[in-house]
């Protein structure tokens, strides 16, 4: 999945990311941060970018407009690397009242209803083919709690309309606050529940 969303709409994205300001979590009840395991990644991609860039300026240092034009370049990419993984930072997973919402990146917004969910698991899992009826939301090329659902739900695509999914792997930084949550509220309240993660 890739972040299409333009430089000028990234930003924003980015500098709330920096200032790690959550988006649409207000009234939550529970919040699942997901984007901690695809930091150093992003940030190192980021780096290597920085570098390339100082080196180019060096190198094409007689030539302005080749030196102008990579330049852009190099922005641009760093902004494609940092871009997503701020959106990611600042939309986290949130439980409200009967709706799970699950998010990643900017285009990526399933609403899932808690009367819909069949099971819930917690699995660590490396290898996510495609296939009909599945979604699969992977950070750092893995996903930690697994979804069934009764019905299916509406997901996302980059083109087209979207489809139908019933089984859904997502990642959360802590996996077992999102399973007990979600088991929590679809068997009623235990003796000693404990608050639920907020941001």
């Amino acid at each position: 999945m890739t972040d299409t969303s333009t430089p000028r709409r990234r930003l924003p994205r980015l500098l709330r990311g920096v200032a790690r300001r959550p988006h649409g979590v207000a009234g939550a009840d529970g919040v699942f941060p997901h984007a901690r395991d695809q930091a150093a990644m992003m940030y190192g991609f980021a780096f290597v970018t920085v570098v390339e860039t100082v080196g180019m300026s060096f190198l094409l240092g007689g030539w302005p407009v080749l030196h102008a034009v990579f330049l852009v370049l190099d922005v641009y990419t760093v902004l494609f690397v940092l871009g997503p993984h701020a959106a990611s930072v600042t939309r986290p997973h949130t439980l409200t009242g009967t709706v799970l919402r699950l998010r990643q990146h900017a285009h990526v917004d399933v609403r899932v209803p808690l009367d819909r969910i069949a099971a819930v698991r917690r699995e660590l899992v490396f290898s996510h083919e495609k296939a009909e009826g599945e979604l699969n939301l992977a950070v750092g090329s893995q996903t930690s709690v697994t979804i069934e659902l009764t019905g299916p739900a509406a997901a996302p695509q980059l083109l087209g309309a979207p489809r139908p999914v019933r089984l859904i792997r997502l990642h959360a930084d802590e996996p077992k606050a999102l399973y007990d949550a979600l088991t929590r509220v679809r068997t009623g309240p235990s003796p000693s529940p404990g608050p639920l993660p907020t941001a």
